[in-house]
């Protein structure tokens, strides 16, 4: 087996894992916690918002880590990081001990989610990590799939303390060892020596290229944090019933990995800025379809589809415009808006949620979606001539 593929494999299962157990856990948690504890699910749904905040201003520090040490010991550190904050909350059932395990956690997931994944990928492969990095969200695509059921599944069998518990002994008993034994370390060196260096300066307009592809990422971000958290909302809006609501809804996990799989087939042809800009259009597309009469399952597919894209997008994107060196590090430094405007946004726009109707909820996520398009659509034209990543 390739070592493109076994990282596939391996980061892409432990990725799979520790998205299910944790970034997910407030969706089937937070219910029991919150009549357990005493505490509004808002107050305890505050402490998600704080570890994603945490997560975010960790990232760049993770990120010239990985650069460079390389990964492995950093994915297995969050992992044991992840498990403590976890369990920390499982322990000390109030809303401090709440608190204090999300901020653990938090700290955890900056050393273990997608971005330092996709550094410590990046770290080993070089110009050809974009396999692995596909590889790697395909697994991940399924984090909610395997999430929420068994989530709610363990609740109902062990409460949501022992759900927390085993979710820390499986990133321990599982991820930990899988990531140690599997995953090599990466050369001396700042970047690894497998890979051969393509680039050898930044373009010229970097700073500036990287700035947009900041705000492109994070407006983005900030789109998906809305509509994760408001769906139901939005689509009760538009004047569904409760069970079209959910019925809309679920179509976006399976298009996320539509669109994972659509990029797979697209990236044996087209380059990472084409697909990326392509995937990005869909979004204002399909809002623009919903606002002319189109049914609520346009935006759910199109939505979808562009996550899914855009996930990919935002491992590859930073190898394909500047080059291996320095990958990690910008890798952690895009994570920073990106973690940001998705703690914050949700909870920005919830007034505008309860005031506004529905359709221009959604004429103003369509702008947003183009303003982003805008963006990359700049750092195209900046952007250096194709070549293969």
């Amino acid at each position: 087996m390739t070592l493109s593929r076994r990282l596939s494999l391996v980061i892409g299962l432990t990725q799979l894992i520790s998205w299910a157990t944790t970034y997910y856990v407030p969706a089937v948690v937070t219910g029991a916690a919150s009549k357990s504890i005493g505490a509004s699910p808002t107050a305890l749904l505050g402490a998600f918002s704080w570890a994603l905040l945490l997560t975010g201003l960790a990232s760049p520090r993770v990120g010239r880590r990985i650069e460079l040490l390389g990964g492995r010991g950093v994915l297995a550190a969050g992992n044991v990081v992840m498990a403590a904050g976890l369990g920390l909350m499982a322990a000390w059932p109030t809303l401090p001990g709440w608190y204090a395990g999300w901020t653990v956690a938090g700290l955890g997931m900056a050393l273990g989610l997608y971005d330092p994944a996709f550094a410590t990928i990046g770290r080993l492969l070089g110009p050809a990590a974009r396999p692995a990095i596909v590889g790697v969200t395909l697994f991940g695509g399924f984090a909610s799939t395997v999430g929420w059921p068994l989530g709610v599944a363990f609740v109902g069998l062990l409460g949501w303390r022992g759900t927390l518990g085993a979710y820390a002994a499986i990133l321990i008993g599982l991820n930990v060892p899988l990531l140690l034994a599997l995953v090599p370390r990466a050369a001396g060196g700042p970047w690894s020596a497998n890979a051969p260096e393509t680039a050898e300066a930044p373009p010229r307009g970097g700073l500036l290229m990287f700035v947009l592809l900041a705000a492109f990422f994070a407006l983005r971000s900030g789109i998906s944090a809305v509509v994760s958290v408001h769906a139901l909302r939005l689509f009760h809006g538009l004047g569904l019933g409760a069970a079209a609501a959910v019925g809309v809804a679920s179509l976006i996990g399976p298009m996320q990995v539509g669109g994972r799989l659509a990029e797979v087939a697209a990236g044996r042809r087209l380059d990472p800025l084409t697909t990326s800009w392509l995937g990005a259009a869909l979004l204002p597309l399909g809002v623009a379809a919903l606002l002319a009469g189109g049914p609520a399952t346009v935006f759910a597919i199109t939505y979808g589809m562009s996550n899914g894209i855009l996930t990919i997008s935002r491992g590859t994107l930073p190898m394909y415009l500047f080059g291996p060196r320095g990958y990690a590090v910008r890798i952690g430094q895009l994570a920073l808006p990106v973690m940001l405007t998705q703690a914050v946004t949700p909870t920005a726009i919830s007034p505008l949620v309860l005031a506004w109707p529905a359709t221009s909820l959604f004429a103003l996520l369509g702008i947003a979606a183009a303003l982003a398009l805008a963006c990359l659509l700049v750092v195209c034209r900046m952007g250096r001539s194709p070549r293969p990543v």
